[in-house]
Formats: C-alpha cells, structure tokens, sequence
C-alpha cells in the first residue's frame, strides 16, 4: 500500500485560485477569483467531479468542511474542484486528490463529459458544468482538515439505493450524478468510457484532452 503524498498550499496561493468562466455553451469567456465568484448571482464556471474506488470496489465519500463558503458539511462524491486556467481534466483531479485527500489517483477515465447542474445553499448558487470521471485510489488517506471534516467508504450498490430512495443526504451535485451513473450501468466497471470530444469547448488543447 502506498504512503499518502503530502501536497501543501499556503493561504495565499489558495485566496488566488482562479476558475474559469464559461459561455452556456461551455466556451472559456475568462477568469475570476475562486473566493468571490460564489454568491447569489454565480457565474457558469469550469469544475470537476470524480468518484474514487479502492480495491474492494468501495467508494470514498467526503464531508465538507464545516467552514467551507459553499455547501459547508454538506456529504459529497470523493473530491470536487475547478481546473485551474490552462490546466487539463486529469491534472486537476489528480492535482486535487492530493492536496485535498493526499492520494494518488489511478485508472483514471471520464464518463460523464457534459454534466451540468445549479444549486443553491443559504443563498449561495453554485452553477457549473461539471464533467465526472472515476478511478481507483490504494493508499492511506490524509484529508486536509481545511477541505474535509469526514470521509467514509461505502458499497456502491447500498450507496445508490440509500441516495436514490432520498435515505441519504448528499450533495444536490451528487444526487444528480448518482442517477446519471446508474442508467449508465450498475457499477464502475460497467460505465462506458466517454470520449473526450464531448468534453467542454473550454478544455479544447489541454493535456490528456485529445479531440475528435
């Protein structure tokens, strides 16, 4: 089993994340800060989703931290985020992961290209389009405590069943896309992989994003 990978960012670097801003058709139209995007009139941005597995075919979910600005306690899939300006889908995911989880991310593959969804917490909105990928971590977790209060590994079947009856409380991101995975098929190993070209316009270019 693999040790955890230690990835700090200062309180600075993480005020200056910058998310990308997107046209309804999913075009980069520019930048802006990560800490004052969020409000009541949230912008469409570029975000991410993925669903980490270990060897026992369980998945991680997450807690939210209590303090977080968007959507705080709230239980999740295994990591959430923004590719960063420039930055290809599996670099911000594995990017994430680590700094986030300090795990390292295998057999990464997108399945849900397109995903989008709006929702609104305590009056904060959050809109992105949001593409979904799965893979496999093997390795000690070591949660930031500054993005994550909770974790928990749960069998993916229970997990569908508990989400989709409404007997357990996740993210509205979460409940949406734990639909869209089911009609793909029963677990992980069913879903087809998507092809890339369905990808957002706005990661036309960058790294593991080859089109057409």
């Amino acid at each position: 089993m693999t040790g955890p990978v230690i990835e700090t960012r200062s309180a600075a670097e993480a005020a200056e994340e910058l998310v990308v801003l997107l046209s309804l058709d999913g075009r980069a139209i520019g930048t802006a800060p990560k800490a004052s995007v969020h409000g009541a009139d949230t912008p469409l941005h570029l975000a991410f989703s993925a669903y980490l597995f270990n060897d026992q075919g369980q998945l991680l979910l997450t807690q939210r931290a209590h303090d977080k600005a968007t959507f705080p306690s709230v239980w999740t899939n295994s990591a959430c985020g923004h590719p960063a300006p420039g930055e290809g889908l599996a670099e911000a995911v594995h990017r994430r992961a680590a700094t986030e989880l300090g795990l390292r991310v295998d057999d990464l593959r997108l399945v849900l290209p397109r995903f989008s969804y709006r929702a609104e917490m305590d009056g904060v909105v959050e809109w992105e389009l949001c593409p979904v990928l799965v893979g496999r971590v093997d390795g000690v977790l070591s949660p930031d405590p500054a993005e994550v209060a909770g974790t928990d590994w749960v069998d993916w079947r229970e997990f569908v069943v508990q989400v989709l009856a409404g007997r357990r409380d996740v993210s509205a991101w979460c409940r949406e896309q734990v639909e869209a995975l089911e009609r793909l098929g029963p677990g992980p190993d069913a879903w087809p992989t998507a092809d890339p070209a369905e990808l957002p316009p706005a990661l036309d270019g960058l790294p593991g994003q080859r089109r057409g």
